[in-house]
């Protein structure tokens, strides 16, 4: 099974294999090892007891996600969402959108393509594979026809289904983690697992990647949500967006890194998330670096740039109170996962008390 798209592959391919799980050894790659070097060894893995190959696919152009699946020939291929990540390696959204396709290119009559009823471009894949096309989203077959956040900022999401629907608590802080369940539950319908059985085991899926919403809550009473593996316009308002639901009024804090492989997009796309935190209604945005620091200025007078780490780490100290919510969130090669880790110490503790 092949799973892509511009933001979520990483946590999808987690939740997936979770479910997969309860009919026996599953492989997934560990982290995002998802290019010409980590898919072979993920496949590699996979021995005579493997009962599911979860396999995650990126690309920095067309034509690697064909590569891909001639190493790992997939059966099912799920297709999340088609956005501005690494735009400015592929020269723009419709070229990301042919790349994307490639995995459903690749599927056998047999198998089954997964697409998300809500993102246009990926609805288009379906004239693109001879094999069945099974449509997930709020207005796909696998229906989200719910999500709310609990008091600790989990989504409890509703799908339905061919006349059934399901309600559960998914244990991991995010809004998008409806959108991410709903293919999930599409993918294992493919497979043959009940609708029950998925709920069911995505009520007790934990976080396996680091640095991914990773919720914790310092001494001083303070959450820290370390989701710095990786940032994208797309997934940057996704966390705003939760960010914004999950913490009191004038109690978020966004700590904010660049988002890189934007191109001569930078500029403008690091501007829109600035805007888009001030329409939130986020009470601090901190931009930390020179490339994000278009973040604070369109952010207005909750926008502050920091020039480094060091700082941030400094101001937020100086200024944090128990009760309030800081996000944490780059590109990876910001390492802003440091910050997160720089406010919380031994008496940490996870979202569930452990």
């Amino acid at each position: 099974m092949g799973i892509t798209g511009s933001a979520g592959k990483t946590s999808t391919k987690d939740l997936l294999a979770h479910v997969l799980e309860a009919a026996g050894p599953v492989v997934a790659p560990e982290g995002s090892f998802n290019n010409e070097l980590g898919v072979p060894l993920t496949v590699l893995r996979a021995d005579s007891s493997t009962t599911a190959l979860v396999v995650e696919m990126g690309a920095r152009g067309i034509g690697h996600i064909a590569t891909l699946c001639a190493i790992a020939p997939p059966t099912v291929g799920v297709v999340l969402n088609v956005g501005t990540a690494h735009v400015g390696e592929f020269g723009g959204v419709e070229a990301i959108a042919v790349a994307k396709g490639e995995l459903v290119e690749a599927l056998p009559p047999t198998g089954t393509a997964v697409l998300n009823a809500d993102d246009h471009r990926v609805a288009a894949m379906a004239d693109r594979t001879s094999a069945p096309v099974l449509t997930f989203g709020e207005a796909g077959e696998v229906r989200l026809a719910g999500v709310e956040l609990t008091s600790d900022g989990c989504p409890e999401v509703s799908l339905e289904h061919d006349g059934r629907s399901v309600t559960f608590v998914l244990p991991q802080p995010g809004l998008h983690h409806g959108s991410n369940a709903a293919a999930v539950a599409a993918a294992a319908l493919a497979l043959g697992v009940e609708l029950d059985t998925v709920a069911e085991r995505l009520a007790t899926a934990s976080a396996r990647s680091p640095h991914r919403m990773a919720r914790s809550v310092s001494s001083e009473g303070v959450v820290v949500v370390d989701d710095a593996y990786n940032a994208n316009p797309e997934s940057m308002a996704a966390a705003l967006r939760w960010l914004a639901r999950a913490a009191e009024p004038g109690r978020a804090t966004a700590v904010l890194g660049a988002m890189l492989e934007l191109g001569g997009e930078s500029f403008a796309r690091h501007q829109e998330v600035g805007r888009l935190a001030q329409s939130l209604g986020i009470s601090r945005v901190m931009a930390v670096g020179e490339e994000a620091a278009p973040i604070a200025s369109a952010a207005g007078e909750a926008g502050l740039a920091v020039p480094d780490v060091d700082v941030a780490i400094a101001t937020l100290r100086a200024s944090l109170r128990s009760g309030d919510v800081v996000l944490v969130k780059a590109s990876r090669g910001c390492r802003l996962e440091r910050v997160a880790d720089a406010l919380l110490d031994d008496t940490r503790h996870t979202a569930d008390g452990s």
